[in-house]
């Protein structure tokens, strides 16, 4: 299906089943509050006779349903702001599939639907960025505010674009030259990623996890801006690394790889599963220099100046990953954005005391905005004079085709 909301080509049919089950997981998505991500894993679980063309009509649609989600309920003439109801997702569905070109005339309940009309609202609807763009008033508020309304717009347009699938060849295991003529082997063709060179995009979108290439441990799905974060960090085999806000693990077993497996990298966080996760595929890429911590008072004080390298991928709101998790737009609160700013400096000044006289580390979030990024960092600095700046850096889908990533390198002195 074409992205355009109104670029639809030759008429399509949709089974009932399909569009049963776009209507389900935009169900669990908007009324039980569930992650897209893991919705649709559910959804595409459910019926094993769906080809890879029916689960990519159901993913593709549910996601670009909830990244237009304002905008087509503004067509459709529905409130957002009120309790979402089933009846309310499947009239959205159909304004979706309608605008897209699908013929519904075998579904009663979208007899009334006429394209033409629904083509005039959205031409109405251009004289609204926060609706075209569709977006909550407050984020557009937000956004305008920090960035300005030329950097803002630009951002809206690529934040509701569709994301690259991009690969991290695992160094341990292969080159990504080597990588990609194993996976063209198994179907899947490949393009280097320019100035990150373990990276490699898919040329369409399928399902990497069932290849062979991904049971060896060969890759991990890794963002090719997220890449960038690890290679700033310039460790070396041998040192002591330490991870301090791990999640999964992505950047972590990144790490490993550079360090070719020699030296140790500490992986900690505050919630074990996430460990546990890690744990899993760090075994699938032949990892064994890595040690899982639980974050607690104690060990930080017992890591106290021992790291060579310090990588704080501190939690934030996210927003330079909405492309990849449009639901974020609808579940993020502005009060919560506030008081995550609040614990990212909290890390910075008291995860900063395990960085080595002479350690550097990185500070690195998944936003484009300054507040969460840049002055984080001026403050942090302004309160130690033992440390410097020596390198700050963005990435973006406007300038690099990336995820919005800051990082910047900080040396203890």
């Amino acid at each position: 299906m074409n992205k355009e909301l109104t670029a639809g080509n030759a008429p399509f049919r949709v089974h009932k089943s399909l569009l049963d089950a776009v209507i389900n997981a935009l169900s669990e998505i908007f009324c039980n509050d569930r992650k897209a991500d893991k919705v649709l894993a559910e959804v595409l679980r459910s019926n094993k006779k769906w080809g890879s063309r029916d689960r990519g009509f159901i993913a593709e649609s549910t996601y670009e349903i909830v990244r237009w989600w304002r905008l087509l309920n503004y067509i459709n003439e529905s409130d957002i702001d009120g309790e979402i109801t089933t009846f309310q997702i499947k009239k959205v569905v159909g304004v979706w599939l309608k605008l897209q070109g699908a013929d519904l005339s075998a579904f009663k309940e979208y007899d009334k639907l006429s394209r033409a009309v629904l083509e005039k609202k959205y031409e109405e609807a251009r004289t609204i960025r926060k609706v075209f763009h569709s977006i909550p008033d407050w984020l557009d508020e937000m956004g305008l505010a920090e960035l300005g309304e030329d950097d803002w717009l630009k951002e809206l347009v690529a934040m509701n674009k569709s994301a690259p699938v991009t690969l991290r060849a695992n160094t341990l295991k292969n080159s990504r030259e080597d990588l990609a003529a194993i996976l063209h082997k198994e179907g899947i063709e490949t393009d280097f990623v320019k100035n990150v060179p373990t990276a490699i995009d898919l040329r369409k979108r399928q399902n990497v996890f069932i290849t062979n290439a991904f049971k060896e441990g060969r890759f991990e799905v890794q963002d090719g801006g997220s890449q960038l974060i690890g290679l700033m960090m310039g460790v070396t085999p041998g040192m002591r690394v330490i991870d301090a806000c791990a999640g999964a693990g992505g950047k972590t077993l990144q790490l490993a790889a550079l360090m070719e497996n020699k030296g140790q990298v500490i992986a900690m966080d505050t919630e074990e599963w996430k460990l546990e996760e890690l744990k899993k595929r760090a075994r699938r890429g032949g990892v064994h220099n890595i040690d899982s911590r639980p974050i607690t008072g104690k060990v930080i004080k017992r890591l106290n100046e021992s790291a060579d390298r310090l990588l704080l991928d501190v939690p934030c709101s996210g927003l330079g990953t909405i492309r990849r998790n449009p639901d974020a737009k609808w579940k993020l609160k502005p009060l919560w954005i506030e008081e995550i700013k609040t614990v990212q400096q909290e890390i910075i000044q008291k995860y900063s005391a395990m960085l080595k006289v002479g350690g550097k580390m990185v500070y690195a979030t998944c936003s484009i905005l300054p507040s969460e990024s840049e002055t984080q960092v001026e403050t942090f600095l302004s309160k130690n004079p033992n440390f410097k700046l020596i390198e700050e850096k963005r990435t973006s889908t406007i300038k690099d085709g990336f995820d919005g990533f800051y990082m910047a390198l900080i040396e203890r002195i």
